[in-house]
């Protein structure tokens, strides 16, 4: 059994499909066939089952699937170390982040470090911040950032910023003209949210429960997947939002959304990293960085 097999074979498996885990990877998909054939016959063990196109895990498979990413998180601790050793001049770190972070505050965090050490790669990717936490604990990811509360054992959690929520409406609302008293008002209001799982509405949810008001109460006119989503809607008069004020400023200052002193809170931005992985050196230059 090789590294490269098991690479393979998780790509497969997370995307049940040969050619497609053949393209991400950058090879022929019978180099990808081969390798899970092998697997397959070395250990005289059936991991897939072949449904039409797509390839299904057996169930052997999918008690292999964690045990296969905790060998590749392992060998990427190695190589980290390894990298550490050759001072920076090389190696790769890998970030996850939550969207308000990662599109709107990490990037320039990002250009910072890349200036500081040119030879090291970052990676990037965005999701909400149940996958970006999953992610860390995983070893997918070297650091976490969010913008919601996390509580997981595994995980060593600390502040590294602030961001302010605010209240944004349409410049044609009612509010505009006669701001009511929050957060009474709260319920008569159409809301544009965001998905469960998100970081911008777990906190607005506590800011409610904090105010005596149950979440499930609120009018939720619509349920987008991302910031820049529920920022359009509202600007097309669909409902009310909380969003942070980096995601809105540049629509509040263009005068196509209008934001209202609701009283809400200021919020941290979350730096994540797993307690009992090695710390490399190219994370721990980044969170220095931050800091900085």
């Amino acid at each position: 059994m090789t590294l490269e097999q098991l690479r393979i074979f998780i790509a497969v498996a997370e995307r049940e499909h040969v050619t497609a885990a053949a393209r991400a990877l950058h090879l022929t998909q019978s180099a990808v066939s081969a390798a899970i054939a092998a697997l397959e016959e070395r250990h005289a063990t059936k991991l897939f089952d072949r449904v039409g196109r797509r390839i299904l895990l057996t169930a052997a498979g999918q008690a292999f699937l964690p045990e296969a990413k905790s060998v590749l998180a392992r060998a990427a601790d190695a190589e980290a170390l390894l990298a550490d050793l050759a001072g920076l001049r090389a190696g790769r770190l890998t970030l996850a982040a939550s969207q308000t972070v990662g599109n709107y505050w990490l990037p320039q965090m990002i250009h910072r470090y890349h200036q500081r050490f040119p030879g090291v790669a970052v990676g990037l990717t965005i999701a909400n911040t149940e996958v970006v936490a999953q992610q860390v604990i995983d070893g997918i990811a070297d650091l976490g950032f969010v913008e919601g509360e996390v509580a997981d054992p595994a995980l060593i959690i600390e502040p590294i910023a602030e961001d302010e929520l605010v209240l944004v409406v349409g410049p044609d609302h009612p509010w505009v003209a006669a701001p009511p008293a929050f957060p009474a008002a709260f319920a008569e209001a159409k809301w544009v949210v965001r998905e469960t799982g998100s970081g911008t509405r777990s906190v607005f949810e506590g800011v409610l429960v904090a105010d005596g008001i149950a979440p499930e109460t609120l009018a939720v006119a619509l349920e987008m997947p991302t910031n820049e989503s529920v920022r359009s809607a509202v600007e097309a008069g669909a409902g009310v939002a909380v969003l942070s004020r980096l995601v809105a400023v540049r629509a509040i200052e263009s005068g196509r959304l209008k934001a209202l002193d609701a009283g809400l809170p200021k919020r941290p931005f979350l730096a994540l990293r797993h307690r009992e992985r090695y710390h490399t050196r190219a994370a721990a230059e980044f969170l220095a960085v931050l800091k900085a």
